[in-house]
């Protein structure tokens, strides 16, 4: 009975009891720091005072860019500023904001976005992702689908804003994330392709040429006409960077509850 004992008393039982309960401390200790190194030490929404952090915070997280971009650390990017241009619906913790301006174009519920790094999206050799479709990398439309080049955009209103003037694809999925918009003032913007409908019997017609003819558009529903003004512009022609792309497909979604009056309100 004594083999068992290791010193005294101590046995090897004991033993892995204290050492399981050692490794149990330290593992919540671990996670509770592993889950507390971004977004801490916390800020105050209102003031935009930063509280003290604590045992439990932990290390800076950084990433290493890929194409020798550096390394990025989240926490030494400037802080967002809490004082937006809305007001609280009600005064306490966790009351919605309602918009004081146009909350398309201050980036409010939905029509938000984050101040993504200004460079291009790109592909895993280093090319852009995204670009014009005669641009990329022998990307092309089918000859039985719409080329959608020249068609006319009608918006939420309507009112038949300009033509689509070019194609914008993403040559990492082959597939189209942008309609380019020219407006009848003569403006060049981006629409997301998921946002845009397709009306025409170009594809019918090829395979029952018997097909009754429909008038070919697109349809942008988000927003309205007077609103393609506002849509966030590139500042480089032909590139768009990733807080390009946030910017206009915040605009675009927050078109779908702030376009017109009648869309913030409730159904019933």
């Amino acid at each position: 009975m004594n083999a068992a004992y290791i010193v005294g008393t101590f046995d090897v039982a004991e033993l892995a009891f204290l050492l399981f309960f050692g490794f149990f401390v330290a593992l919540v200790f671990y996670l509770n720091k592993e889950s507390r190194r971004e977004g801490y030490p916390l800020e105050d929404e209102d003031t935009g005072k930063i509280h003290p952090g604590s045992l439990f915070d932990g290390d800076k997280k950084s990433f290493q860019l890929p194409h020798g971009r550096g390394t990025y650390v989240p926490e030494d990017v400037a802080r967002d500023d809490v004082n937006v241009p809305a007001v609280r619906a009600f005064k306490a913790g966790g009351a919605p904001y309602v918009p004081t301006g146009d909350a398309m174009v201050d980036g409010m519920g939905p029509a938000a976005w984050a101040n993504r790094e200004k460079y291009p999206d790109l592909t895993f050799d280093g090319r852009p992702r995204i670009l014009p479709i005669a641009q990329s990398h022998e990307l092309i439309v089918s000859p039985n689908d719409p080329q959608l080049v020249g068609f006319p955009v009608v918006a939420a209103d309507g009112v038949t804003v300009g033509k689509v003037s070019d194609i914008w694809v993403d040559q990492a999925e082959h597939m189209i994330r942008y309609l380019e918009v020219e407006t009848t003032s003569g403006k060049k913007v981006l629409a997301p392709m998921a946002v845009a409908v397709v009306h025409g019997n170009s594809l019918l017609a090829a395979i029952l040429p018997t097909t009754s003819d429909e008038k070919e558009y697109v349809e942008i529903d988000a927003i309205t006409a007077a609103q393609f003004d506002a849509v966030p512009a590139l500042e480089t022609a032909g590139v768009i960077t990733r807080y390009e792309e946030d910017r206009i497909q915040a605009y675009f979604g927050g078109g779908y509850m702030y376009a017109t009056p009648e869309r913030s309100e409730a159904w019933i």
